[in-house]
């Protein structure tokens, strides 16, 4: 195998395939990249057995036939970026080993048999859709931040993604909160309810490709019965899906608040963070006291530290005093954009239920209260 590629136009589609690459693994191949030409075309691919990354680029091949060979992800992807602008980088396969060229830098890395690295396994075609880039990698924002961190129920540790006809829905949640958003499809699918739980990786690998394309451009969502798949011009992004049933959302939705609070959300916000500094930093506690008209924050700690702030806002109803976690609160106004969000609470025990101010953003978020 001969080829060689300008510095700039290996970097990016090397970087974004890394991320699929998992710095400890039980099997030494995983913690290579495919590489494959043909053509005047090289196909990196880079796994954990979970998530599958493959990126496509122009080459200029040497050799002239279509060769293999796995190369160490982290060491190229570190030599890539070392190299000056502009280098012409040169590789050649010599025995079990690559060597890699550029002006009076050489680099001879293992190699591992490209016939051992291993696929994630697709089954066949289930149904696709078509979405917008930016709408993709949005609803993916407003929700992502509310998935489960390595919790005992696995299916916590990813996100719902719902197809409903003519709507692409995303749910997640810790089991302390819960966000909801979605987006609608230009085509309806035809099929019936479709539920898949996508793992936390693959979601986080999915919105990192997507901020780094062009989002003005549509990406190809395919469901298989144990995969998701998306593929743009040059990129394929496969995960496997997670195997179990995610909770009923929608029997945890509050119902029946008769409390209603419309506030200013950056003002809100800015109040929430400053308390935040005095909280208790395991529990992260604040005190809501609602009056008519305004709102007060309070925080304090074990070291008998205080922090309180009082916003106006538009509330009517009775006295009310609830306490949740500081930082579920500063992750919701963080990721709505409209100047001011409603709060509908019905009372101190019961969850509050956060929405735009803006009735077109359709996103929903639960916050659990918390005793203090």
């Amino acid at each position: 195998m001969k080829f060689s590629v300008q510095r700039e136009t290996l970097l990016r589609p090397l970087s974004i395939v890394a991320g699929a690459v998992e710095r400890r693994n039980t099997m030494p191949i995983l913690a290579n990249m495919l590489f494959v030409v043909k053509g005047n075309k090289l196909t990196i691919t880079g796994t954990d057995l979970e998530v599958e990354l493959r990126a496509q680029l122009q080459v200029n091949n040497d050799s002239g036939g279509g060769e293999s060979i796995t190369v160490p992800a982290r060491k190229i992807l570190d030599i890539c970026k070392s190299l000056p602008e502009s280098s012409e980088i040169k590789f050649s396969s010599e025995e079990s080993r690559v060597v890699v060229k550029a002006g009076r830098s050489r680099f001879a890395l293992a190699t591992l048999s490209a016939k051992d690295f291993p696929a994630v396994q697709r089954d066949e075609r289930s149904f696709s859709v078509t979405v917008s880039q930016s709408e993709l990698a949005a609803l993916i924002q407003k929700t992502a931040f509310s998935m489960a961190q390595q919790d005992v129920r696995y299916y916590l540790n990813g996100m719902l993604w719902e197809i409903d006809d003519k709507i692409l829905r995303a749910v997640s949640t810790d089991g302390h909160r819960l966000a909801i958003a979605e987006i609608k499809l230009a085509k309806p699918t035809g099929e019936p309810l479709q539920q898949v739980i996508v793992p936390r990786k693959g979601v986080l690998e999915l919105s990192r490709l997507l901020a780094d394309e062009d989002q003005s451009e549509n990406i190809e969502l395919e469901f298989g019965g144990n995969h998701i798949s998306a593929a743009s011009d040059d990129l394929v992004f496969v995960s496997k899906l997670v195997d179990g049933k995610f909770p009923d959302y929608k029997r945890v939705l509050p119902k029946g608040g008769d409390k209603r609070v419309v506030a200013d959300r950056q003002q809100l916000r800015d109040a929430l963070q400053r308390a935040a500094i005095l909280s208790n930093e395991k529990f992260r506690g604040v005190r809501f006291s609602l009056e008519a008209g305004t709102i007060g924050v309070q925080a304090n700690n074990p070291e008998q530290e205080e922090a309180s702030e009082e916003l106006s806002v538009d509330y009517q109803g009775d006295s009310l005093e609830m306490g949740f976690n500081v930082s579920y609160l500063i992750d919701v106004l963080g990721v709505l954009n409209s100047e001011t969000i409603i709060m509908t609470l019905s009372d101190s025990n019961s969850s509050a239920l956060i929405q735009d101010g803006d009735s077109s953003n359709a996103a929903m978020y639960v916050v659990m209260p918390m005793r203090l």
